[in-house]
């Protein structure tokens, strides 16, 4: 028991009332008195103490049980991931597997520090919890924050960063814009309600951050289960689940969550995956064009990796990368890309359709119409539970999803997405024959005319 909780029985401990020595002693030489004396019925001195110490220990333990009753939920729940190192993705996934779990998650995995119906706000949980005290600052500066996660007209989500995450901020970060700060808040929030379980199987979640560059829909948070556990946007741990509020559930997370960037920022970012795709992108000038947020509304890019461009062999790379190639190279490229529609693998934004619309489990089919004229990439996403496979063209699999972007949407695939051949009136699209520098070239010369370079 900690030395704080025995600091207020030191006071009770008086209460008792021991024999002096000497009594002892008198007790011990009287034994000529019969057995049934009463002298001879009373404790001894090491019984007494350790009767004593028994019920001071026992009043310890209640006195425990009582403090950690009234903890703070939110409090409670850092404390108790903190202290059992417990893996919250493992304890996420026993209530995942059957379709309504995520409703009664909480009453499964024990995280929140009590089971009975809440009586606070999210946002009076983050501005009492000891660990969300900068959190809570950050709001304090926002009224219309306040009174958001005070109301009641929609049960939120809240991805609540721990102080300790503020601490990962470099000490000569330039100081953010109010209106960024702002910005980085509304994105930790999400209008919809997303339980633990919910988040479970699901890949991204809708903020209440609203961007003109996504599209119609607002910025979203995608959800990842890997090495680190269950995390926000690949890098933020989820380190406490389920903190119920009156409107809403908290979870809480080891990072800052930060919008972010365009999706040619991002493929800059990261030359081990993407350095042969940017080197096409700057070569063809594709890439300023598509990092100016003003020729679309949100997108899709179909980005192929490294090893993507590997698979089509030297011959071809050598040709596409030749001054000679380089039209049929940008023709290649706009087939990657999708302008003003925003394919997420559990939602879909256009910019000429009324609203937003999630991808319905089960299986979703759609013809997106790329940036090389005339052609459409035709994509089917099967999506059952977590599980959610996106296939192009009924060949090329996407394997990593919602790369999320300020301006859209990055899906990373298996291969380089070849254009179909025209046979007799009939498309024939590429499924992963061997390919050829000839068979590339009719393919992509029908579509050379309308591209500039």
């Amino acid at each position: 028991m900690k030395i704080a909780n025995i600091l207020p029985l030191a006071a009770l401990s008086t209460a008792f009332v021991l024999p002096e020595q000497q009594l002892f002693s008198e007790l011990a030489v009287e034994s000529h008195r019969s057995a049934d004396s009463t002298f001879d019925k009373l404790p001894s001195k090491d019984q007494v103490l350790d009767q004593i110490e028994h019920s001071v220990s026992k009043l310890g333990d209640k006195l425990d049980k009582v403090i950690k009753c009234s903890k703070h939920a939110l409090d409670s729940a850092i404390d108790y991931a903190a202290e059992t190192g417990s893996d919250v993705s493992k304890k996420i996934q026993n209530t995942g597997f059957e379709a309504s779990s995520w409703m009664h998650s909480t009453a499964h995995l024990g995280l929140n520090g009590h089971h009975d119906a809440p009586n606070q706000t999210i946002y009076q949980l983050i501005s009492t919890s000891k660990y969300t005290t900068k959190l809570a600052a950050a709001i304090n500066e926002y009224p219309d924050l306040v009174v958001l996660l005070n109301g009641t007209i929609a049960n939120y989500t809240v991805f609540a960063p721990i102080d300790s995450a503020f601490e990962k901020i470099p000490d000569k970060a330039p100081k953010p814009s109010k209106e960024f700060l702002k910005n980085i808040l509304l994105y930790h929030v999400s209008p919809e309600f997303y339980p633990a379980g919910k988040v479970l199987v699901t890949h991204t979640v809708p903020t209440a951050l609203t961007v003109d560059t996504v599209g119609i829909g607002p910025q979203r948070v995608s959800t990842n289960i890997g090495l680190r556990g269950l995390t926000v946007n690949f890098y933020a741990r989820i380190i406490a689940i389920d903190i119920f509020g009156t409107n809403g559930v908290i979870h809480g997370i080891d990072s800052l969550l930060v919008p972010p960037p365009n999706a040619m920022d991002i493929i800059q970012f990261l030359p081990g995956e993407f350095s042969t795709l940017e080197l096409g992108l700057t070569k063809t000038g594709l890439l300023p064009q598509l990092n100016d947020t003003s020729t679309h509304i949100g997108g899709t890019v179909f980005a192929p990796s490294n090893f993507a461009f590997q698979k089509l062999g030297p011959k071809i790379n050598g040709f596409l990368f030749s001054s000679y190639g380089q039209k049929y190279l940008k023709a290649l490229l706009e087939y990657h890309v999708v302008a003003n529609r925003t394919l997420y693998s559990d939602a879909y934004y256009a910019v000429d359709s009324v609203d937003n619309k999630d991808i319905p489990k089960g299986t979703f089919q759609i013809d997106l119409p790329t940036l090389l004229e005339g052609k459409s990439l035709n994509v089917n996403v099967a999506r059952f539970g977590r599980l959610i496979i996106i296939r192009i063209n009924g060949f090329s699999q996407v394997t990593v999803e919602d790369g999320i972007a300020a301006d859209g949407v990055i899906q990373v695939v298996s291969d380089v997405l070849i254009p179909p051949k025209r046979i007799d009136r009939m498309e024939q699209h590429y499924h992963g024959e061997e390919l050829t520098v000839e068979d590339l070239k009719e393919r992509l010369e029908p579509m050379l005319e309308n591209v500039e370079l």
